[in-house]
């Protein structure tokens, strides 16, 4: 048997420049996802940016962060030296963020040829979250390190000042529609505006804390649980919070007893559970002494009109005849019924308000391609417990308009499984032959990071 010798060994490359993500890049991708994180509507509008709004320049709807996501996206393309062996190695590498950023092109094109509304919220929503996949399909440990450090750092910032607010009753970055705030809110608006929108991802990144961040020590995760937790609280999303409540315990729970079937358990934090689990109720009962809970606790008294308003939504699927909900009504009476049947704060369900405003057909379309796309990102996400956040992801996508409507929510979402879900590498480069790389250099698979 011949064996190769140093010559052979030599010859190997590491990954072509088209596979990798060069260092301007890294350096653009860590400050957009910075700007997502940090940026709220509520902050631009101190700058005279009406993001959230009516009113208002169209560039304005859009949201910083993507401007910069794809400007560094592109910037990529052209740094690599080889833009289309670079698309193909992308393409192949996460065909299913490819299939979901053709059809939201396809959905844009629609929308346009029917002098509809809306374009900025279909960039915001997918072209943000598919582009930032791209970018991180390649991006090295080091750079997925710092952004996990980042993502810690952020939100540990945004749960710190969400309590801030709740105890001083005053909101930095309210969230203000074209320019107004509701003050009788008094919920937390913190870094991310809207406090639902904070109730999401603080749910999300929880669940992932407590399946997913390997790297932290428990010490660490156990701190980081328990202020992602109260600040879950003063953001007021009771489908949040017992979505979290519920499968979160039910998770601690079956690691608990498969701890205990393998016979791995640590006396001195068996001793440390014991005693958390005592101090528990008595710290919950100080807590609603002080009025902690008096927020969230009239919201599950008085709902504002959001049971109803999800029994009209349905109602006003029967108004239109079924030719209309295939490929869409007329969008003008969509919002004149809508206002009339009680529901100017929109419709609650993402995808009974794409059937309304785009049809069956796009709604169809963009359904099975996101579908496609989170289950792709779960399989990034090669780390275990990965389906903790999914689930009360989709949960909480179906509580409110989000992905039908603008959000930054789905690139906030594919940060937090990619960064907390990171797998083990097996090698920091991969290998290619000169003879394989000058036959085929467009074929090369490159593996993925995060």
């Amino acid at each position: 048997m011949r064996t190769a010798g140093p010559g052979a060994a030599a010859g190997l490359r590491a990954a072509p420049v088209w596979a990798r993500l060069g260092g301007l890049s890294r350096i653009g991708t860590l400050a957009a996802v910075l700007v997502l994180f940090c940026v709220s509507g509520g902050m631009l509008w101190l700058v005279g940016y009406n993001y959230d709004g009516l009113a208002g320049s169209a560039a304005t709807k859009i949201h910083p962060s993507t401007y910069m996501i794809v400007l560094v996206f592109c910037w990529s393309l052209i740094a690599s030296g080889d833009p289309v062996s670079r698309g193909i190695h992308l393409a192949s590498a996460r065909p299913a963020t490819l299939l979901m950023l053709v059809v939201t092109i396809a959905v844009i094109v629609v929308t346009l040829l029917r002098g509809g509304a809306g374009i900025g919220g279909l960039v915001d929503t997918y072209v943000a979250a598919c582009l930032l996949v791209f970018l991180l399909a390649d991006a090295d440990d080091e750079t997925m390190a710092t952004l996990t450090t980042l993502l810690h750092v952020v939100m540990t910032l945004n749960a710190l000042l969400a309590l801030a607010e709740f105890v001083t009753q005053i909101r930095l970055f309210p969230y203000r529609f074209d320019g107004i705030a509701f003050e009788t809110d008094t919920r937390s608006a913190a870094l991310h505006g809207h406090p639902l929108a904070n109730a999401m991802i603080t749910a999300c990144y929880l669940m992932a804390l407590i399946s997913g961040a390997r790297p932290l020590s428990p010490s660490v995760r156990g701190t980081l649980i328990a202020l992602q937790s109260a600040a879950l609280v003063v953001f007021g999303g009771r489908t949040a919070l017992l979505a979290s409540l519920a499968l979160g315990l039910c998770y601690g729970i079956v690691v608990l007893f498969a701890s205990l079937r393998r016979g791995r358990v640590s006396l001195v934090g068996t001793a440390i559970g014991c005693l958390l689990a005592a101090l528990l109720p008595v710290a919950i009962g100080g807590l609603a002494v002080l009025g902690f809970f008096d927020d969230l606790a009239a919201r599950f008294i008085s709902d504002g009109g959001s049971a109803n308003a999800r029994k009209e939504m349905l109602d006003l699927l029967g108004m239109f005849s079924l030719g209309d909900l295939v490929f869409g009504p007329d969008n003008e009476l969509v919002d004149t019924l809508r206002r009339v049947n009680g529901l100017e704060w929109g419709i609650e369900n993402p995808f009974i308000r794409m059937i309304l405003y785009q049809g069956a057909i796009v709604t169809a379309l963009v359904t099975v391609a996101f579908g496609l796309f989170m289950y792709e990102l779960a399989r990034l996400g090669r780390a275990g417990g990965v389906w903790l956040p999914m689930v009360v992801w989709i949960i909480l996508l179906n509580g409110s308009e989000s992905i039908a409507t603008k959000t930054t929510l789905p690139a906030k979402f594919a940060i937090v499984v990619l960064c907390l879900y990171r797998p083990e590498r097996q090698g920091r480069t991969n290998a290619l032959s000169p003879a394989s790389s000058a036959r085929a250099p467009r074929s090369w698979p490159g593996q993925a990071a995060g």
